[in-house]
């Protein structure tokens, strides 16, 4: 008796599923500059506090994160950081004021489920402290020594698994495509 009603119903939700999934690889999940901007900003603030924490004397804020995706239509995003970096030592704080433009190319590790900025290349870089202004070469490459290991360690953007469509991306081979403006996740071949 429930059956008759049971197959008639599970065959237009059937239906509607297949009509879902083709509408999803349609137009693929993507993800804003906007997003992955936040998503940086947390990412940093968190770290700063773990490190403060585990007794680290260094400190590190960001002021803005700016990401440009796919610029000059090119498979890159370009990051304009700027902060500050302070040494909290013998009871002084010694700041300085970062800003760091970089260039890399988002790479989705399935495991992590999670996206990464890798390949990092230095496009500007200034510091500001009371000590020195400038670009000093010597200053400014062990910094972008410790942003690139930051963002090769440090995703700019994780699954959130307590949403239904991102947690059904971490299941299934995806990889990540850059477009103007936005990353694009796509089903791998």
């Amino acid at each position: 008796m429930f059956t008759t009603p049971f197959r008639l119903l599970s065959a237009p939700v059937l239906f509607a599923l297949v009509l879902l999934s083709g509408c999803a690889s349609l137009s693929p999940y993507s993800i804003s500059e906007a997003t992955l901007e936040r998503h940086l900003q947390d990412t940093v603030s968190e770290f700063d506090r773990k490190q403060l924490q585990s007794g680290s004397p260094l400190s590190m804020s960001l002021s803005n994160a700016d990401i440009t995706l796919g610029p000059d239509g090119r498979d890159v995003a370009v990051i304009d950081l700027r902060g500050q970096v302070s040494l909290n030592a013998l009871m002084m704080k010694l700041p300085v004021d970062i800003a760091l433009k970089v260039e890399g190319a988002p790479v989705y590790d399935s495991e992590e489920r999670a996206i990464y900025i890798r390949r990092l290349q230095l496009l500007e870089s200034s510091i500001d402290s009371s000590l020195f202004k400038g670009d000093l070469k010597p200053v400014t490459d062990t910094v972008m020594r410790a942003v690139a290991q930051m963002l090769e360690t440090m995703p700019v953007y994780r699954l959130d698994e307590t949403d239904f469509t991102q947690r059904m991306l971490g299941m299934v081979p995806v990889g990540v495509r850059v477009a103007p403006g936005r990353l694009e996740f796509v089903m791998e071949e």
